[in-house]
């Protein structure tokens, strides 16, 4: 008797229980790739910020501003390796809706600060030679259609324009970057914005700052903060990882709430399974008695069935995976609200393990009960 076609007709012994079995681990597989992709939204920018990145905020909050002259302080202290600054634009294309992130900045140190951001040469160039000139993420200019060469308005909300209230800005070229990098950022230049402004000019949102040894973080942090401790501007110093995790867990430790509902969903399977497993077993005592006096052994009767409930949630998980992969694919359905919507490659492959997981621990009780079964006392209750 040959071992598949034996397991695939036990698989279908009962039509409805099995179908109905499939749906729910294909149901539960699904919400786990959509699950991670959630989470993975909530914490881009962890898995790739720096450890030699510093972040220096005003020590009251972020959204308070700091003097640009500290620029040159920090600069030129033993360990830096290269300081520059950010501020945050916060202005409105078209429809207050239509979010995403503006930052002033100084292109040259910064793509030399960032070198996961990659930008063609000669936009850079272009970007450098033209002071109304922005470079956008290819996904911010995939949503609006946007390509090099287009001017477009942004409406000031915290800065002001010292005439009006639009800013318009031509785009010079645009970046991207290896999966985990942003790419719905508009990035424009400082020197723009604080000669225009109606008011806070030699004021920056933060700065970054990076330094020659990494495992120096902590002590070059406590530096800089002393540096400017009793002035109009203190600050707080944090590594640019530690900054991203704070800044993501503001909105609470949405990496832990997705686990612990996908290890609610998965346990619930598990039982889902094991009781199917358990019933399928239990109503075949006799065919076991039979395969035991045809020679199985009692390691192919463990196998069989072990296999039976392993080709269950390889199925039902497999296609569950490939159906949220499928969906992430489109891309984000938020309308940009979830920059980074993507489903890493190592939770897939976490899923696969699980798939695995799954189907062993559903399996193996039953599996050693019919293993243990003795002939006699399966032939007797058929």
């Amino acid at each position: 008797m040959k071992f598949l076609p034996l397991l695939w007709s036990s698989l279908w012994r009962k039509k409805i229980r099995t179908i109905f079995t499939l749906a729910s681990i294909f149901v539960a597989f699904l919400l786990f790739g959509l699950l991670m992709t959630i989470r993975t939204a909530f914490t881009f920018g962890v898995d790739i910020a720096g450890l030699d990145r510093l972040i220096l905020i005003h020590k009251v909050s972020l959204i308070m501003p700091l003097p640009v002259s500290y620029l040159g302080r920090l600069s030129t202290m033993d360990g830096v390796k290269l300081a520059t600054h950010q501020t945050w634009f916060g202005g409105v294309y078209q429809d207050p809706s239509n979010f995403f992130a503006q930052m002033a900045v100084d292109p040259e140190p910064f793509l030399a600060l960032y070198p996961e951001f990659k930008v063609a040469p000669d936009q850079v160039a272009a970007w450098k030679a033209d002071r109304q000139g922005v470079i956008v993420g290819v996904d911010l200019a995939k949503r609006f259609n946007w390509k090099v060469g287009d001017r477009i308005p942004i409406i000031g909300t915290i800065w002001q324009p010292k005439q009006g209230q639009v800013w318009d800005f031509n785009i010079a070229g645009t970046y991207d970057g290896e999966a985990g990098v942003d790419k719905t950022n508009l990035f424009f230049r400082y020197d723009y914005l604080d000669e225009n402004r109606a008011g806070g000019e030699g004021l920056v949102g933060w700065y970054v700052v990076k330094i020659a040894d990494a495992s120096q973080a902590h002590e070059m942090g406590a530096k800089f903060d002393a540096m400017f401790a009793n002035s109009s501007f203190e600050t707080k110093t944090t590594t640019e990882k530690g900054f991203v995790e704070g800044f993501a867990k503001q909105m609470g430790d949405i990496g832990a709430i997705m686990i612990a509902i996908t290890i609610a969903v998965l346990f619930t399977m598990i039982l889902v399974a094991a009781n199917t497993m358990a019933q399928s077993v239990r109503e075949r005592t006799s065919e076991v008695g039979v395969l035991k006096t045809l020679g199985f052994s009692n390691a192919s009767i463990l196998v069989l069935v072990l296999s039976e409930s392993l080709l269950v949630a390889v199925i039902g998980g497999g296609l569950g995976l490939l159906a949220s992969w499928l969906f992430v694919r489109q891309g984000d359905p938020t309308g940009g609200m979830l920059p980074i919507f993507m489903l890493p490659t190592r939770d897939v492959w976490s899923g696969a393990a699980l798939i695995v997981g799954l189907g062993l621990l559903a399996g193996l009780l039953p599996a050693v009960n019919a293993m243990n079964l003795k002939i006699t006392d399966a032939l007797r209750r058929a």
